[in-house]
């Protein structure tokens, strides 16, 4: 069974930075390209930022520059990095597969950005 834990949120100033981080359960993580994702109550879940087994990255365009994603296979954890944080990065935010394995969801990390 493979399980995404998700932490390092919090509540946090416009402008500041937050590092989340995913541990990973099961053997297979250094052969996945593994992704951040965020939901926003009533929306549907967004794709943000994938990094590859060999650590090619790539994200959306409402987050790059601000947010680096990174992977440490020895811990089995993705981070993402999140800087100038803005209000509209109030989210929900989890990690999974890319594409997502929507059986691995997992409880998530809020992320609340307010002065």
């Amino acid at each position: 069974q493979v399980q995404f834990v998700e932490s390092g949120g919090g509540l946090v100033q416009p402008g500041g930075s937050l590092r989340l981080s995913c541990a990973v359960s099961g053997s297979m993580f250094r052969f996945w390209a593994m992704g951040w994702y965020r939901q926003v109550v009533g929306n549907q879940r967004e794709w943000l930022a994938r990094i590859t087994s060999d650590g090619n990255t790539d994200y959306d365009d409402s987050v790059k520059g601000r947010f680096t994603i990174s992977r440490d296979n020895a811990k089995s954890t993705v981070y993402l990095q999140m800087n100038s944080l803005k209000p509209e990065d109030t989210a929900v935010y989890y990690c999974n597969l890319v594409p997502p394995n929507n059986r691995w969801w997992g409880q998530g990390t809020q992320v609340t950005v307010s002065s």
